[in-house]
């Protein structure tokens, strides 16, 4: 069985390593601050009432160029799930990473039901039998003999059901098919039912500028887990690249949001209210000749050390933005307090 940490990553000349790393919780493994999210380029893919899922059209070859271009920047951690795509950002990932699949950390998620043939997603299974049905298949579909950190997909799982998903998850580790584990939800609560396991060493969860996780964070430090962060960019409205009134491609999941996605509407796109919170922010976020986004993600290593955020990619030029970041570093303790004081929030413990 593989057991490269990371740390030794043969990924190019142009390969950050050392300061840009930071431990994985308390499993051991070292990564790269910034992580990459697999969602988008699994494609399109949708509920059974046809609300749509994925990011939109993509090019394979185009995500498959791109990880490869990160590879080559220094991000060494990938986070895909099964459900992305139903199943195609797995046969993605896997088929990109190839025999470089030892100079990385792979994170992938289970719980939701799919069909690959058709692409829909069709609902939920918190049983013991569909996590080991499920960890077989995406061991098949990245092409690997084991996942470095398999994650609860989910959010709202009871206690009770998560604490024996969490038991059969140290079995998953003493037989090898997994380093360690994690729980993906905005509960803090539910988190720390997980983090009670020896192998639990991580929590995945929203965080970005607009949308802080103080409680999430603190059982991250309490318990010695790694944060991982989902929507680090606000599902896009931190790239700059939205204006109000302008509708998405009907395949993208912002172009009738479901409720949990605030910032867009229906049909008119990004929401004035929340661009506005983004303008607002402009001036601190491009500091130091960073981009709106590479601001974005400072923000997040400024908020805690235990911050991993995993922006979405589709192209190589996102992947080369992103990963621009990490040689500029977090923000400074005085440009989060301003954060704090333009967005009218009480100063961040």
């Amino acid at each position: 069985m593989e057991t490269n940490t990371g740390t030794e990553a043969n990924t190019g000349t142009e390969a950050n390593t050392g300061t840009h790393t930071r431990p994985l919780g308390r499993s051991g493994i070292q990564i790269s601050a910034l992580g990459f999210g697999c969602w988008a380029i699994g494609g399109e893919w949708q509920r059974p009432d046809g609300q749509p899922l994925g990011w939109g059209k993509v090019d394979d070859e185009e995500s498959v160029r791109a990880i490869h271009r990160a590879l080559d920047l220094g991000v060494t951690f990938f986070d895909t799930a099964d459900a992305y795509g139903t199943g195609h950002s797995e046969r993605v990932l896997g088929r990109a990473l190839g025999k470089r699949r030892a100079d990385v950390v792979v994170a992938t998620k289970w719980g939701n039901l799919f069909d690959e043939r058709t692409r829909v997603a069709n609902g939920q299974d918190a049983s013991p039998d569909h996590a080991r049905r499920a960890l077989i298949a995406s061991l098949d579909r990245l092409g690997t003999d084991h996942i470095d950190l398999y994650q609860l997909h989910i959010s709202d799982a009871h206690p009770d059901q998560a604490a024996r998903l969490r038991d059969l998850c140290e079995e998953f580790v003493r037989e090898g098919l997994i380093r360690a584990y994690a729980w993906s939800t905005d509960d803090a609560e539910r988190a720390a039912v997980f983090a009670e396991g020896p192998h639990c060493t991580a929590v995945q969860h929203r965080l970005n500028i607009l949308q802080d996780a103080p409680e999430l964070l603190a059982l991250c430090e309490e318990s010695d887990l790694a944060s991982v962060n989902r929507s680090p960019l606000a599902m896009g409205l931190l790239t700059g690249r939205h204006t109000a009134g302008r509708a998405l491609e009907a395949g993208d999941i912002r172009s009738a949001p479901p409720e949990w996605l605030p910032g867009f509407t229906a049909g008119a796109g990004a929401d004035p209210e929340w661009l506005g919170r983004v303008e607002a922010l402009r001036e601190i976020l491009t500091s130091e000749g960073r981009t709106l986004a590479q601001g974005a993600l400072a923000w997040i290593w400024a908020r805690s050390p235990r911050t991993v955020p995993i922006p979405g990619f589709r192209t190589v030029a996102q992947a080369e933005e992103n990963a621009g970041a990490l040689a500029k570093g977090p923000l400074t303790a005085d440009q989060v307090a301003e954060v704090d004081r333009i967005l009218g929030r009480t100063a961040n413990s």
